[in-house]
């Protein structure tokens, strides 16, 4: 079935069944592959975007859900930015050298940005409880919490 997506400020139709997942949709119909699939059910975070700006995990959310709302994925999220550089979480995460592996942290830093935005100065304890659905095998726990704490301030 054709359905049209919002995703990352372009409209693309894809032909997926109403089922189907959002995160295979972005993944292999779209071939955005910076949205992972980790656990398959909601529970690790690393197939989190926004939906209108709300992070959102796609593993278990059916395309047929996702309607007129606004996707945005890793690869857009600059774009969300008015300057056209990188998101400032994007940013913090380079200065506090939170990246290890890399699996994670496009979930992570969707999750970080959608915070931020609802909450621009959260307090430690708000912090890690967004980030709490978030899991990191390397362990940067600690680095994405400065990350975080550094764009708050930095606004």
């Amino acid at each position: 079935m054709a359905t049209s997506l919002n995703i990352n400020g372009e409209t693309r139709t894809v032909d997926a069944a109403d089922g189907t997942p959002l995160l295979w949709v972005i993944r292999d119909e779209l071939k955005l592959t910076g949205t992972k699939f980790g656990c398959g059910v909601a529970s690790c975070g690393a197939c989190t975007v926004h939906l209108d700006g709300v992070a959102a995990r796609t593993c278990v959310l059916p395309v047929s859900a996702v309607g007129a709302k606004k996707i945005t994925t890793i690869e857009g999220l600059a774009q969300t930015h008015s300057s056209g550089a990188l998101h400032p979480v994007q940013q913090a995460w380079i200065a506090e050298g939170v990246q290890q592996c890399g699996y994670c942290q496009a979930g992570q830093i969707m999750t970080a940005s959608a915070l931020l935005r609802r909450v621009p100065d959260p307090s430690d304890k708000e912090i890690r409880e967004e980030m709490s659905g978030n899991l990191c095998r390397c362990g940067t726990y600690g680095r994405i919490h400065r990350a975080i704490t550094r764009v708050a301030q930095e606004v």
